[in-house]
C-alpha cells in the first residue's frame, strides 16, 4: 500500500531502491508515528473534520495499534511502503471509510518530522541520563582517590603531577559540555512541524496550537517552509551533539587503554572485563575500550556525514533526506551502548597507588623545584635554570609532597561545584 497510490504499480527494482530500510527504521518511529496520529485526530474533532463519534474511534483503534507496537506485535510487511502507509491501513481496516479520513490536512512529510522530533527528544532525554549516571560514578571514583597521584603528561612525555581525582573529575566536567550541547539540540528538536504538511501548510482551519499542546512541544516551528527545513537541520543539530557526547568516550577510553598497558599499569580491571589471545596465554586485552573508542571516533564522523547529504539543498522536501534516519537512529543506539558499556566497566576500575615509586617519575616534582626557589625570592627564569642545571647533572632529587590548593587542582578539586554545575545543566 502506497499513500500516493494512482491505481498503477511501479517497477519492482523501483522499489527497492526508493524504500531502502525505511521499513526496520520505522519500527523505532512507529510509537511517535501513532502519538502524533492521535493528536491530529483530536485537531480534526476540533475543526469538525471527525464527528464526536468518529474521533472515539479512532483514538481507540490507534491506542490498540500502540499496544501493539508496546508489546512488539507491529510489523511492516513489503507490502507497505512505511510506518504511515501501515498505520493507515490498519485504521480503515478497523474502521472503514473513518480511517480514510486521519490523512486529511497532513502530509508524510510533516508526519516523518512529527515522529523525529518526538523520538529525538525521548532519545536525547535518555542519553542525558545516561550521562549523569555516568557522572556520578566518575565524581565518586575522584572523591575516592583523590590523594593518589598520577603522572601527567604532554606531547607523552613526563611532565607534571596529576591525581586520579583530577583525571576522573575532568572527564565528569566534560561531561557538562556535552550536555550543553545535547540541551542544543533538544530545544531545536522541541518544535512543532506538525500543520505544515507538504511543506506549504493546507488550506483547512487547522489548530496547530492545539496538536503542539498534545504532543507536549515546548513551542510550535510557525512558518511552515522553516518547519520542512528543519529536515535535516534538526538530525545534525542532535549529530553535534552526540559527536561531543562521542569525543569525550573517545578520549576516555583511550586514556584507559594507555593506562592498561604494562609500560604504564596505572589502571585495571577484572579479568571478566577483559579478553584474551588466540596464542598468547598472558594477554588481558582492553578490547571493550578499543570498540568504544572506534565507534565513538566513528560516531564523529556523523555531523558531516550529514552535512555532505543536505548542505546543497534547496528549500523543499527532497527525497535525500530519507537517508538522514538510516545514519542518525543507529548511531543514537550506538552511543547509548558505548555509553552503558563505559559505566559498567569503570564501577569496578582498579587504581595502582604505588605508580610514583618508580624513578622514571622522579622528574614530574621539576616545576614544584622551581616554584619553591621563586617563593624563595629567586626570580623565576633563573629559578628554572638552576632546577635544569641539577636535572642535566643528574642530581636533581624530588620533594613528592604536592601542595597545589586553587580552585581544580590537585588538592581542591571543587567536585562540589561541578556537581552543581551538573544539576544546573540538566
Amino acid at each position: 500500500m502506497k499513500l500516493w497510490d494512482k491505481g498503477f504499480n511501479t517497477d519492482k527494482k523501483i522499489d527497492m531502491f526508493t524504500v531502502g530500510n525505511d521499513r526496520e527504521l520505522d519500527l523505532i518511529l512507529a510509537k511517535y508515528d501513532v502519538l502524533g496520529s492521535i493528536a491530529h485526530a483530536k485537531m480534526l474533532h476540533k475543526i469538525d473534520i471527525l464527528t464526536t463519534k468518529e474521533i472515539i474511534s479512532v483514538e481507540a483503534a490507534l491506542n490498540n495499534i500502540l499496544q501493539d507496537i508496546s508489546k512488539g506485535n507491529f510489523t511492516i510487511e513489503d507490502t507497505f511502503e512505511d510506518v504511515h502507509s501501515k498505520v493507515e491501513f490498519l485504521l480503515t481496516e478497523m474502521l472503514g471509510d473513518t480511517g480514510k479520513k486521519i490523512h486529511t490536512a497532513r502530509s508524510r512529510n510533516d508526519q516523518v518530522l512529527v515522529d523525529v522530533h518526538l523520538y529525538l527528544k525521548d532519545e536525547i532525554s535518555e542519553i542525558k541520563a545516561q550521562i549523569k549516571a555516568l557522572f556520578d560514578v566518575l565524581i565518586a571514583k575522584a572523591d575516592e582517590h583523590k590523594n593518589v597521584l598520577l603522572p601527567g603528561y604532554t606531547h607523552l612525555q613526563v611532565a607534571m603531577p596529576s591525581s586520579f581525582g583530577l583525571w576522573f573529575s575532568s572527564y565528569a566536567e566534560s561531561l557538562i559540555d556535552d550536555i550543553y550541547m545535547l540541551n542544543a539540540a533538544y530545544k531545536i528538536a522541541d518544535q512543532n512541524p506538525l500543520g505544515s504538511a507538504a511543506g506549504y501548510g493546507s488550506s483547512f482551519n487547522i489548530d496547530r496550537n492545539l496538536t503542539t499542546e498534545l504532543l507536549g512541544f515546548e513551542t510550535l516551528k510557525y512558518n511552515v517552509v522553516a518547519a520542512q527545513m528543519s529536515r535535516g537541520k534538526t538530525e545534525k543539530a542532535l549529530a553535534y551533539g552526540l559527536s561531543a557526547v562521542a569525543g569525550t568516550l573517545s578520549k576516555f577510553a583511550m586514556d584507559i587503554c594507555l593506562y592498561m598497558s604494562q609500560n604504564f599499569n596505572f589502571v585495571s580491571f577484572p579479568d571478566e572485563l577483559t579478553t584474551g589471545s588466540s596464542i598468547m596465554p598472558h594477554k588481558k586485552n582492553p578490547d571493550v575500550f578499543e570498540l568504544i573508542r572506534a565507534k565513538c571516533n566513528a560516531i564523529q564522523a556523523l555531523p558531516y556525514e550529514l552535512t555532505l547529504i543536505t548542505n546543497n539543498l534547496p528549500s523543499g522536501y527532497q527525497r535525500d533526506l530519507q537517508l538522514l534516519k538510516a545514519s542518525v537512529l543507529p548511531a543514537i543506539q550506538t552511543l547509548k551502548s558505548c555509553l552503558e558499556l563505559l559505566l559498567f566497566s569503570i564501577q569496578n576500575v582498579e587504581v595502582n597507588t604505588e605508580i610514583l615509586n618508580d624513578s622514571k617519575y622522579d622528574y614530574l616534582f621539576t616545576v614544584e623545584e622551581v616554584n619553591k626557589l621563586v617563593q624563595e625570592d629567586v626570580a623565576f627564569r633563573d629559578a628554572y635554570k638552576i632546577v635544569g642545571a641539577k636535572v642535566e647533572k643528574g642530581e636533581f632529587k624530588p620533594n613528592k609532597e604536592v601542595r597545589h590548593t586553587h580552585l581544580g587542582s590537585i588538592g581542591n578539586l571543587c567536585l562540589k561545584e561541578i556537581k552543581a554545575k551538573m544539576k544546573k545543566a540538566l
